[in-house]
């Protein structure tokens, strides 16, 4: 895997990624920035959110689950000093369908933040990491 992150002006930067796809980043005002993209860590919490997303809906249409919607909202702390990492992280599943089992969508969320999910696995090393979820009949 590789990108390319190339600086635009300002405080703005193109990402380009080793699949062809062009990503944004901005800084905030205060900054230098111009607001005009995500922040870059933003895009990391994004990427997180995604990448779970897609192992919950890969996983539960594998497991014959009539899956039809799935959004994950993640809210984060970051240190108060430089590195900011994050500190906690808590993503919160909503996902739809028709008849779903509880007991298949837990197991979909546990193998993605335990197993499949390098994303969240990666932030899991500096992050607190909490995870709850809801079903939402279709």
């Amino acid at each position: 895997m590789e990108c390319v992150v190339k600086w635009v002006d300002g405080m703005s930067f193109m990402a380009e990624t080793g699949s062809g796809h062009l990503v944004m980043m901005d800084g905030a005002p205060e900054a230098g920035g111009r607001n005009l993209a995500p922040r870059p860590m933003e895009m990391m919490l994004a990427g997180a959110g995604g990448c779970t997303a897609f192992d919950v809906v890969l996983i539960l249409k594998r497991s014959r689950q009539d899956v039809t919607d799935c959004a994950v909202t993640l809210k984060a702390d970051r240190a108060e000093s430089d590195p900011k990492v994050f500190t906690r992280i808590a993503f919160h599943y909503k996902v739809t369908g028709r008849n779903l089992k509880p007991d298949s969508v837990e197991r979909a969320i546990k193998l993605s933040y335990e197993k499949y999910c390098s994303a969240t696995i990666m932030l899991g090393k500096t992050a607190e990491i909490e995870h709850t979820w809801e079903i939402v009949e279709a």
